[in-house]
C-alpha cells in the first residue's frame, strides 16, 4: 500500500507533517510529498488531512489480472462487514468468488497459527521482555526509529503473512495470494498484491458483480471461518483471559508514543517489562480508513454480530501447518534512516536560536522541534524555506543588507533618503535646524585609472570612515552613490556644519598621503546647506541646495568647503 498526495487538493496546511510519526512526509515550497522508504503505513495522515488530498492506493491491476486467471485465493479481512455494511458479509464473499478468485478465506487460519506460537513462547518463562509484532506499523517503526528494541520484537510473522503461506501449503506454492484490508503491509513479500475495501468495490465494479445483488447465503461452502485459539490480530483468548492488564507479565499499550517509554525501560534501565500488547491504533477497526474514531463501538458491534460461535477444537490441518513457517526474523538496519549528526547541527545552526537562548521549537513548520525538522532537512525531506524563524532571520538580514553599502559600511541612498524626509518633518514640528554635508572626492578617476580599481575602493572605504569619525552617532553618514558621500548633522546651523566639513576635508587629505598618494590627488570638496524652518515653506530643498553648494567649493579650486541654504 502506498500513499500518495494529490496536488490538487493539497494546501500545504503540514497538517501531515504534525502527525506522521515517521517523518515521512516531505516538504519542498508548496509542494507535499510522502516519502515511501520511510513511511510506515500508519495512516494517521488520512484523517488528519482537512482537504481530504492523502489517498491509499493498493496494487488493484494486479489483483484483477489474479482474479482473472480464477487461480488466485483471497484473505478477506473481517473488517469487511463494516466497509460493505448494510450487505452481509455472506453477501461480499459470494461477490469475490463471482469476480473470479478461487477461494476466500477471512484470514482466521493467520490469526490460529499466530496465537499458536504466541502460547508456545508464553509457556517458557525465560524471555524477560518481549514486544508483539502482528503490527507491521510497529515492527517497521522498531526497525528505523528503535533499532534497540529489534531483539525483543517476537519472532512471529504477521496473522496474513502466515496464512498466506498456510494457504500456499494447502493448494501449491505457485498459488498467488491477494489480500483485501485496512492494513495493506500486513502482508508482506507472502502476497503478491494487497487492495483496500474500496479497490475491492472497484473490482467489483469492474467486473460487473453487484455485491447487494448476491444470495444472502454462501452459494458454496465457505472456507473456515470459525476461531478456536485466537481474537482477531493473533493474540491468544487463553492469554488475554489469564492475565489481566495490570499483570507485571503483560502490557497493553497503545499509541506509536508508548515505544519511546519501552526503549528507555529496556535498553536504558535494564528492566524487563514482560510482554508488551502495542498497537498504533486499537486494533484494525480503528484503522483510518474505515473512518472516524468516534465510530469505533458501531464498527465493533457490526463485526461483533457476524462472527461465527467458537470450535471446540482445532480449525487449522495440522499436516498442513507443520510445513508452515509462522517464525520471523527481524533484520537490523545498519544506521537506520538517521542524517549524519553534523548535517543536522549545520541546519540548526542556519535557524539559529530564540531570544532566550533556547531552540525556538514553535511547530510552525509541522515538526514538534527544531531538531525533529532539522533531521527532515538533512534527509532532504524539506527546506528551510519552510521555518519562519529562519526566514524571519534571513528577512532581517535582506534589511540589514539594503541599509548598509557592501563596500563602505555607510546607510544606503534608501536610508538616506528616508532619514531627510524624517528630519523635516522633526524639523518643521520642533523648529530646529538640521545641516545636510555633501563630500564629493576631486580626483577619484584618475586614481582608478592609474592605480587601479582595488587602490579606487581602498580610497573609498577610507573617505568613509573618515565621514562616520567626525560626526555624532545621532547624526547619519550615507553613501550617495559612486565617489560622493551625505552626512546629516541634526541640531546643527550652518557654522556649525562648516567646521565639521572642514574637520572631513583636513582627515581625507591626510588619509591621503598617508596611503602614498601623491599630494592634492586624493581629495574632498564638500557642499554645506541649511534647513531652517523660520524661512518659510517656499524653502529650497536641502539636498539640492548641499549640490549646488559642492558645485561652488569645485569651482573654487577643489578640496574646498561651501556654503548654502535651503
Amino acid at each position: 500500500m502506498d500513499f500518495k498526495i494529490d496536488p490538487g487538493l493539497c494546501v500545504a496546511c503540514m497538517a501531515c507533517v504534525r502527525v506522521c510519526p515517521a517523518d515521512a512526509v516531505a516538504v519542498e515550497g508548496t509542494q507535499i510529498r510522502i516519502v515511501d522508504e520511510t513511511c510506515t503505513r500508519c495512516g494517521l495522515c488520512l484523517p488528519a488531512c482537512p482537504h481530504d488530498a492523502i489517498k491509499a492506493t493498493g496494487d488493484v491491476s494486479r489483483a484483477i489480472e489474479l482474479a482473472l486467471s480464477g487461480r488466485a485465493a483471497l484473505i478477506l479481512s473481517v473488517e469487511c462487514a463494516v466497509f460493505f455494511y448494510p450487505a452481509t458479509p455472506e453477501q461480499v464473499v459470494n461477490a469475490c468468488y463471482a469476480a473470479g478468485f478461487r477461494t476466500v478465506h477471512r484470514g482466521v487460519l493467520g490469526d490460529e497459527l499466530v496465537a499458536k506460537e504466541y502460547l508456545t513462547l508464553w509457556a517458557d518463562q525465560g524471555w524477560g521482555s518481549m514486544i508483539r509484532s502482528t503490527c507491521p506499523v510497529i515492527v517497521e517503526t522498531v526497525r528505523t526509529q528503535y533499532p534497540e528494541l529489534i531483539p525483543y520484537l517476537a519472532p512471529i510473522a504477521t496473522p496474513i503473512a502466515a496464512e498466506a503461506r498456510y494457504l500456499r501449503e494447502l493448494h501449491g506454492a505457485d498459488t498467488p495470494i491477494v489480500y483485501a484490508g485496512v492494513c495493506l503491509t500486513e502482508g508482506g513479500r507472502d502476497v503478491d498484491a494487497a487492495i483496500t475495501f474500496e479497490e475491492l468495490a472497484d473490482v467489483f465494479r469492474r467486473r460487473d458483480v453487484k455485491v447487494e445483488a448476491q444470495a444472502p447465503y454462501f452459494t458454496r461452502v465457505p472456507e473456515e471461518r470459525r476461531r478456536h485459539l485466537s481474537t482477531a490480530g493473533g493474540l491468544p483468548l487463553e492469554l488475554l483471559m489469564e492475565e489481566t492488564h495490570a499483570s507485571r507479565r503483560f502490557r497493553k499499550l497503545r499509541g506509536l508514543g508508548g515505544l519511546e517509554a519501552i526503549a528507555r525501560a529496556v535498553a536504558v534501565d535494564r528492566i524487563d517489562v514482560g510482554f508488551v500488547d502495542i498497537l498504533p491504533c486499537e486494533g484494525c477497526l480503528d484503522h483510518p480508513l474505515l473512518g472516524p474514531r468516534n465510530e469505533l463501538f458501531r464498527r465493533r458491534e457490526i463485526v461483533g454480530a457476524t462472527e461465527p460461535v467458537r470450535a471446540r477444537g482445532p480449525v487449522v490441518e495440522e499436516a498442513v501447518a507443520r510445513g508452515v513457517r509462522v517464525g520471523e526474523a527481524f533484520l537490523i538496519l545498519r544506521n537506520g534512516h538517521r542524517p549524519p549528526a553534523e548535517a543536522v547541527e549545520a541546519v540548526l545552526t542556519e535557524i539559529g536560536l530564540a531570544p532566550n537562548g533556547r531552540p525556538w521549537d514553535c511547530g510552525a513548520c509541522g515538526y514538534a522541534t527544531c531538531r525533529a525538522f532539522a533531521e527532515s532537512a538533512a534527509t532532504g525531506r524539506t527546506t528551510l524555506k519552510s521555518c519562519p524563524p529562519y526566514l524571519d532571520k534571513v528577512g532581517r538580514q535582506a534589511q540589514l543588507q539594503a541599509a548598509v553599502d557592501g563596500l563602505t559600511g555607510l546607510a544606503t541612498y534608501r536610508v538616506l533618503r528616508d532619514r531627510l524626509a524624517s528630519e523635516v518633518a522633526r524639523s518643521d514640528r520642533t523648529q530646529d535646524p538640521f545641516a545636510v554635508l555633501f563630500v564629493d572626492l576631486d580626483n577619484f578617476k584618475q586614481v582608478n585609472d592609474r592605480f587601479g580599481h582595488e587602490a579606487g575602493n581602498d580610497v573609498l572605504k577610507s573617505t568613509a570612515r573618515e565621514c562616520a569619525a567626525h560626526i555624532r552617532t545621532t547624526d547619519l553618514a550615507a553613501r550617495y552613490g559612486g565617489d560622493e558621500f551625505v552626512l546629516v548633522v541634526v541640531h546643527t546651523g550652518v557654522e556649525g556644519a562648516r567646521v565639521v566639513a572642514d574637520k572631513v576635508r583636513t582627515g581625507v587629505e591626510v588619509m591621503g598621503r598617508d596611503l602614498g598618494y601623491p599630494a592634492g590627488l586624493v581629495t574632498v570638496s564638500i557642499g554645506v546647506a541649511e534647513l531652517s524652518p523660520a524661512r518659510g515653506p517656499e524653502r529650497e530643498d536641502v539636498l539640492v541646495a548641499a549640490d549646488r553648494a559642492l558645485y561652488r567649493a569645485k569651482a573654487m579650486g577643489r578640496n574646498q568647503v561651501a556654503t548654502g541654504a535651503a
